[in-house]
């Protein structure tokens, strides 16, 4: 699937920036840069123009593409329709660490009451991507007292096993996030409004990455920048990024190596130290090994 659309200067500095730990190394004329999200290559033209190509392009169009539908009312009326999925009892999940190299995969799910959302509002709940590290840590374990939420933890290990055997990332996303709503649901038996999950594939491919699961949770609400919306997904972002920093913080006490969150260059580097020190085998335990950083990690390495 190829999905183009045009963006403003102020939009197109937005991108260079989101995706320049994700950018490709090869140089295209014209081209002011070529990035891979998950499955998805994003290219960006001179001119303006970005094409997204993969199975879940649209999706990832559709983070910048609302900029072309950006009129008074398109935004007076998107308000309006979110605010159904805000002001309810909702069931949100979302995911934390599919970006780094070092460090796991952790999805959330929580379960939101309409009551319960004042007291989000007041410790200033949003997507974990917007607030820093040091108020996660203070703010979370205030939101796992009160409100009902289920975790799962994929160390890499366990991620560079299931990506051997051909899962790809959003499969094993899909997989993580139909357990812990499964779990969640069942278990807690909740009377929610709605489901929601943060859109990372869409609604029938999502679906298909499940059909050798023993059990399905259905009935799910899927949108982009849902973490935005719904407090029930700000709330999955949020644990799931402190439980991120917990484990992250463990692998670099047992290493005895700061390591850096992302996958940029710095990453290259330390990658490096970690096989010195430790051998080939630490880096494939500690690290996503199916990034690019590996193979630019292993090829600089003199033996």
């Amino acid at each position: 699937m190829n999905v183009v659309i045009r963006v403003n200067d102020e939009i197109k500095e937005k991108m260079i920036e989101y995706y320049k730990d994700k950018r490709r190394d090869k140089v295209i004329p014209y081209v002011v840069f070529q990035a891979q999200e998950e499955d998805t290559v994003i290219t960006m033209y001179e001119s303006g123009k970005v094409m997204f190509q993969g199975v879940s392009a649209d999706v990832d169009a559709a983070m910048w593409g609302v900029q072309l539908e950006n009129t008074k009312e398109a935004k007076k009326e998107k308000k309006k329709a979110n605010q159904k999925y805000y002001n309810c009892n909702a069931v949100g999940s979302d995911e934390v660490g599919t970006g780094d190299y070092f460090g796991p995969i952790v999805v959330t799910a929580c379960y939101v009451k309409k009551e319960d959302i004042p007291f989000l509002e007041e410790l200033g709940v949003g997507d974990s991507k917007k607030i820093d590290d040091s108020k996660i840590l203070k703010i979370a374990p205030q939101i796992a007292k009160k409100i009902k939420y289920r975790s799962v933890i994929l160390n890499n290990t366990e991620y560079n096993e299931k990506y051997s055997r051909g899962t790809n990332m959003n499969q094993i996303k899909a997989i993580l996030h139909n357990r812990v709503l499964y779990q969640l649901v069942s278990e807690e038996k909740p009377k929610y409004d709605y489901i929601i999950v943060d859109e990372f594939a869409r609604e029938a491919r999502y679906y298909e990455y499940l059909k050798d699961q023993p059990v399905i949770q259905k009935d799910i609400t899927f949108m982009t920048k849902a973490e935005d919306i719904s407090p029930a997904v700000a709330c999955g972002s949020i644990i799931s990024r402190y439980l991120f920093l917990k484990e992250f913080d463990k692998i670099c006490d047992e290493i005895h190596i700061p390591l850096p969150k992302g996958a940029g260059r710095d990453v290259d580097t330390i990658g490096e130290e970690v096989v010195e020190k430790y051998g080939e085998d630490k880096l494939k335990e500690i690290a996503k090994v199916n990034f690019r950083n590996t193979e630019r990690i292993l090829h600089t390495m003199i033996y």
